[in-house]
């Protein structure tokens, strides 16, 4: 029955998700840790979905030859190095501290969602800022079991790099970074290999789903505000129980 839990909720998440076009490992993390999960098994389960949801999107971005290799590898490379370099910090940051950064990052990624504008603010469009940029997006994002999709696209985009390069290559290499950090965790935290398995398939049929219904009902943006508010309130939950 456990699993059966499971793979609702990540079943309605992920299909949610997907309408606004985003991935749900941001939001089940924190359910999953609710429902009892512990906290490393929830980030290594987000970043196993992330990675299991878009990896064929990335080899087809590839393959359609849209991707800017020469924009993309010096990101590609520090976050495949540093990713699971972050993973392994969480053996040793105390959880209180990462729950913390988790969630300001909810109230971040949140925000972006609910307000952000595709316009830049700056132009350093310089190798060494993309290099800077994917080595402390990459300790995070392994840090906090995220893929780190949710950290690139807007900072890019306000340092004046082309929104649309941007969205390939960070969907490129996301899944590569989510896997990295994924086996990182699974080198000290106990994996259970069900509720991978559970968790991945409702994810990739709620991704499938949220993707043919995405403009049933909702406009994106109208998808994406209502995930906002889902992504405040379990910031708000995680920060209660952390002082109770």
């Amino acid at each position: 029955m456990e699993y059966l839990l499971y793979f609702t909720v990540t079943l309605i998440l992920s299909t949610l998700f997907a309408m606004g076009g985003t991935g749900s490992g941001i939001a089940l993390i924190p359910v999953l840790h609710l429902l009892g999960i512990g906290f490393n098994l929830a980030k290594a389960v987000g970043l196993f979905v992330g990675f299991a949801t878009t990896f064929t999107s990335s080899i087809m971005n590839f393959k359609r030859k849209v991707l800017d290799v020469k924009f993309a590898l010096p990101l590609a490379l520090t976050l495949l190095v540093f990713a699971p370099i972050g993973a392994q910090l969480s053996r040793f940051v105390d959880e209180k501290i990462v729950k913390v950064l988790f969630i300001l990052f909810l109230f971040f990624s949140a925000t972006m969602m609910m307000f952000f504008k595709k316009e830049p603010k700056a132009h350093f469009q310089k190798p060494w800022v993309l290099v800077i940029l994917g080595i402390v997006v990459g300790l995070l994002a392994g840090l906090l079991g995220v893929g780190g999709g949710n950290m690139l696209l807007p900072v890019l985009i306000l340092l004046g790099f082309e929104p649309k390069k941007v969205a390939v290559a960070v969907s490129f290499m996301v899944p590569f970074s989510a896997f990295t950090s994924f086996l990182s965790y699974a080198s000290f935290v106990q994996m259970d290999c069900i509720l991978l398995g559970v968790c991945a398939i409702a994810a990739i049929i709620g991704g499938f789903i949220g993707n043919h219904i995405m403009h049933v009902k909702l406009t994106q943006s109208q998808t994406k505000r209502v995930i906002a508010v889902i992504l405040y309130i379990l910031a708000i939950h995680m920060a209660f129980t952390l002082v109770a």
